[in-house]
């Protein structure tokens, strides 16, 4: 596959969603979690959602259960959290895997368009850091998604611009996505 605009998911009732369906639109593709200490960037995505969507912003949710299992519970009970905790209302995908095996394809094609930078300054991002080490000691040196929450921003022609790991300030996101709208 050789453009974003190749692959498909599924949405959480199974039904097909081709990626060529938001071309031309800005696309911020999120790996979320219900349970986890990022979760509230849901609040951050929702807000970020609603002042650019008629803009043409697309934000594409794909729950995964990969990390300390902190996303639990059938597609249905995952979307009923998302939508009366945070009142979420951009699309959201099947629980999927993002590393392995069994990881979508869609994650193979952006790993190796944006690999891992870092994940910044400040206690979170050392915090993260520290715990990744214990994981895998050489986390620095693979494209493997992280944590929850990462994102990555495609622009308007299909390209993958930035990847952000989920320490990245909210704020620093909002403002690259806004450029490129």
């Amino acid at each position: 596959m050789s453009s974003i605009y190749d692959f498909e998911l599924l949405d959480r009732k199974g039904n097909p969603v081709a990626l060529k369906d938001f071309a031309g639109k800005v696309m911020l593709i999120v790996n979320t979690a219900t349970g986890c200490g990022f979760t509230p960037q849901y609040e951050d995505l929702e807000a970020m959602y609603k002042k650019y969507h008629e803009a043409g912003l697309e934000i594409i949710d794909i729950p995964c259960n990969q990390f300390a299992g902190q996303t639990p519970g059938t597609d249905e009970e995952i979307h009923e959290f998302c939508t009366l905790r945070y009142h979420t209302e951009f699309p959201q995908m099947k629980k999927s895997d993002v590393n392995g095996e069994n990881e979508l394809p869609l994650y193979t094609y952006l790993k190796s368009c944006k690999g891992f930078e870092g994940f910044g300054k400040g206690p979170k991002a050392l915090a993260m850091g520290a715990m990744l080490r214990t994981i895998d000691k050489d986390y620095k040196n693979n494209p493997e998604i992280k944590w929850n929450f990462t994102k990555f921003l495609v622009d308007r022609g299909g390209t993958v611009v930035a990847r952000f790991e989920p320490t990245m300030k909210m704020e620093e996101v909002d403002k690259q996505v806004k450029a490129l709208l």
